[in-house]
């Protein structure tokens, strides 16, 4: 069963209001709290109870799979491998989120390793949410592994979120592109208090006319720190695109470290960084239109991490 702090998060990770049509996999403390599977996508425990595979029969299109993740008591700490089976010529959305309410003095630490094989000329949609709360000492403490295997013509449009409440984070994602395949990726970010965010998206280009787009907005207050190292490698004929964007605020520090290789001549690869506080006359012409400083600092935020 689901209490109503479950659920609160469930709503935050993966908009979740009621029960998900389709196919699903809700996991709370550890322990499955429910399932549905449909007559083209199945969900099946691996054999050692460490995850669970997901797939996706070949065609499939207009379906979605949920799987998010809760942890509401202090003290638990599990790493879970789920694995995603994309067919041929399917059409998905795949919704995946994480969040940890503690109130405990103990930490929380949820580690998620996701790999996906997404078949010749499959299209899907990925939405990861990381979300934290709770007035406890404990930390909040999310790793995620992300790994993409993508066949000829395939394509991948990945959102990862994480707005509040994580105190600490590590992403790691790794991506191989095959020939014609396409990748597009999506971070928004903000730390606050003495939070760490560190992400890294190590990207491999391997078939003509693979392309990428790693794109990252984040937000750094108070004390935090964040670090976005991004790598992009051409071994193709290929396109591929990296840029991080970020305001920094009050005593924080932001690391940007974008990287290409290119191996080949016909390999095109692009990176931008740029770091910077928000500019007074925004703050400026906001308050004159009534807001405070605070608020308009914050609808500033808002638009920039839409």
């Amino acid at each position: 069963m689901i209490d109503e702090i479950q659920k609160r998060i469930l709503e935050e990770v993966a908009d979740l209001h009621e029960v998900p049509e389709g196919a699903y996999n809700i996991r709370a403390n550890s322990k499955m709290a429910g399932r549905n599977t449909t007559a083209n996508i199945d969900i099946i425990n691996k054999e050692d109870g460490s995850g669970i595979d997901i797939r996706i029969k070949p065609g499939t299109v207009n379906e979605s799979v949920h799987i998010p993740v809760v942890l509401s008591e202090s003290g638990i700490k599990e790493t879970v491998y789920n694995d995603f089976y994309i067919g041929e010529g399917s059409d998905v959305v795949i919704v995946a989120g994480c969040g940890i309410h503690n109130c405990g003095n103990q930490d929380s630490q949820h580690d998620g390793i996701h790999r996906f094989f997404v078949g010749k000329n499959a299209k899907v949609k990925y939405v990861e949410k990381h979300y934290g709360e709770g007035d406890g000492s404990g930390k909040r403490i999310l790793n995620p592994v992300t790994e993409v295997y993508m066949e000829e013509g395939s394509s991948m449009e990945m959102e990862m979120v994480q707005i509040k409440g994580v105190d600490s984070t590590n992403r790691d994602t790794i991506a191989k592109l095959d020939a014609g395949a396409s990748m597009v990726v999506r971070e928004r970010l903000m730390t606050h208090g003495d939070q760490s965010a560190i992400s890294t998206y190590t990207v491999e280009l391997n078939g003509e006319g693979a392309s990428a787009d790693v794109i990252s907005r984040s937000v750094a207050k108070d004390h935090s720190y964040q670090k976005f190292d991004s790598k992009l490698t051409g071994n193709a004929p290929c396109s591929g695109h990296t840029e991080c964007d970020a305001i920094i605020m009050d005593k924080a520090r932001i690391l940007a470290v974008p990287q290409l290789e290119a191996n080949d001549l016909d390999s095109a690869l692009i990176h931008e960084a740029a770091i910077g506080k928000i500019a007074g006359e925004q703050i400026i012409k906001l308050m004159t239109l009534g807001l405070s400083e605070e608020q308009a600092e914050e609808h500033i935020i808002n638009g920039f991490l839409k």
